[in-house]
């Protein structure tokens, strides 16, 4: 045979032969194998690094909102507020987040209504991150990761539109003493330092200063907030009207003075009615009015105060409670919000306050001065209080 005949059987035989082909196919599918679980070990990796980044995205447009509207930061340093904060966030994630803040973009947006501002932030964040060895041992080098947020907050002031009226207890309880003294000159030639306790009238008129003053820091203008106030014993006295700002409440309750029995049910409803009450075109009031200087819908607020129990009634008071009741029920079914307070109160002036409270959270238990003075300055608080929203 010669050799060129040896030489084609051997190839022929080659040909024909089965055995390792197992092993090459192997040897062939192996990398690609190894690379498409790298694909999968990057792709969950990416997954979880947008989630991240969105959190921090997402937390940064917020506080970058809420900073906007306490006045922390204005819309010229927005940008670079929020660009912080994505980074700060992300610094526990990823090793070196200059590229993260540079690659960050936020944009703060003002819009006006009337003479109150809102803000609208959009966060866009992203950057590149390194996939694994085996990953780009086939070509795939890094991931791009990217997301975006965008918050609206609420008005800048510190509180939206808010209508308040007090229907106040001044029946003759209120003329009893406290346990909370104070000092004063005394004596003919003024030489001397005497104590007193101050009565429970004097004490509310401390406390409402509280309220109104928690108002007027977060309205100093005088264009969210408008007050009026009734007072009661066991008729009701006129009240001072639904007014901007809070000067002619102090005013009325600065002159208030204790006397005679206990019925709330006529300054309940006084502070409803006051409250719901159409204008000559036969819209509510104080939406209109609210809307024409703020572009805001007030919340509506009654602060209901007794130390007393209805009374001087055929059923010890009973009627009284049924038809206070009855308003508390009118008021809340409108939306209304009841904040309560009984102030070194009996049994059943408790029980009437709880009903009418909005909820546990309305209702105050004062038992003592310092009691009261915070249970208005609270309300006052919780009246001017604003919030932020997530929009995205």
């Amino acid at each position: 045979m010669s050799t060129f005949q040896s030489l084609k059987s051997s190839l022929s035989r080659l040909q024909k032969d089965r055995h390792g082909n197992f092993g090459m196919v192997t040897a062939i599918l192996l990398p690609i194998a190894i690379g498409a679980g790298a694909v999968a070990v990057d792709v969950t990796n990416a997954a979880l690094a947008k989630h991240q980044l969105q959190e921090a995205s997402d937390a940064a447009a917020l506080a970058t909102a809420s900073a906007l509207a306490e006045g922390k930061i204005d819309t010229t340093t927005a940008s670079a507020f929020a660009k912080d904060f994505v980074a700060g966030q992300m610094a526990n994630f990823i090793s070196d987040t200059t590229a993260l803040r540079a690659a960050t973009t936020a944009t703060a947006t003002k819009t006006t209504s009337g003479s109150a501002a809102s803000y609208s932030v959009n966060v866009s964040s992203s950057y590149s991150m390194q996939l694994s060895g085996l990953a780009r041992v086939i070509g795939f080098q890094t991931a791009n990761i990217a997301t975006s947020s965008q918050t609206a907050s609420g008005y800048s002031e510190k509180q939206g539109s808010v209508s308040i009226f007090l229907a106040l207890d001044k029946s003759g309880s209120m003329g009893d003493y406290t346990t909370t003294s104070y000092t004063y000159t005394c004596g003919k030639n003024h030489n001397k330092t005497c104590t007193a306790y101050y009565t429970k009238i004097a004490a509310l008129k401390l406390a409402v200063g509280n309220l109104t003053a928690e108002l007027d820091k977060a309205d100093p203008t005088h264009i969210h907030s408008r007050t009026g106030a009734v007072s009661y014993d066991l008729i009701t006295y006129p009240e001072t009207k639904l007014a901007w700002g809070t000067s002619a409440v102090t005013t009325y309750v600065n002159a208030l003075s204790a006397a005679n029995g206990t019925n709330s049910s006529g300054a309940v409803s006084m502070a409803y009615n006051s409250l719901i009450a159409k204008n000559n075109a036969g819209n509510d009031s104080e939406n209109a009015l609210h809307q024409a200087k703020t572009g805001q819908t007030p919340k509506k607020y009654i602060v209901f105060m007794t130390d007393g129990d209805n009374n001087d009634d055929p059923s010890g008071g009973r009627s009284y409670d049924t038809l206070t009741k009855g308003t508390c029920d009118k008021a809340k079914g409108d939306g209304i919000e009841i904040y309560t307070v009984a102030f070194m109160a009996p049994e059943n002036g408790q029980a009437l306050l709880k009903y009418c409270a909005t909820d546990d959270n309305h209702y105050f238990k004062a038992e003592s001065m310092s009691d009261l003075l915070a249970a208005f300055k609270e309300i006052g608080a919780k009246a001017s209080d604003q919030t932020t929203r997530l929009i995205n």
